[in-house]
């Protein structure tokens, strides 16, 4: 079996997670409010959506960084 074009992510807790499943489990551990606090982004604190914020956090690295941090960090820690 060809192994070539799969990449090899054995410790990568990202690997398989899309970036709306990872902002619906924040949003239903959080609530916009608390998401708000945790990473001061607009996306989060003005009329917030599931869209919107996909929207914004996929042109931001950085915001899609703090976001995914979070993530991994609620989630295993």
């Amino acid at each position: 079996m060809d192994n070539k074009n799969k990449p090899d992510q054995p410790n990568n807790p990202l690997h398989g997670m899309t970036l709306e499943s990872i902002l619906e489990y924040l949003w239903g551990v959080y609530g916009w409010e608390e998401l708000g606090i945790e990473i001061n982004i607009r996306c989060f604190n003005h009329e917030p959506s599931i869209k919107s914020c996909l929207k914004f956090l996929r042109k931001t690295p950085w915001a899609r960084e703090k976001v995914e941090q979070l993530y991994i960090d609620t989630r295993y820690q």
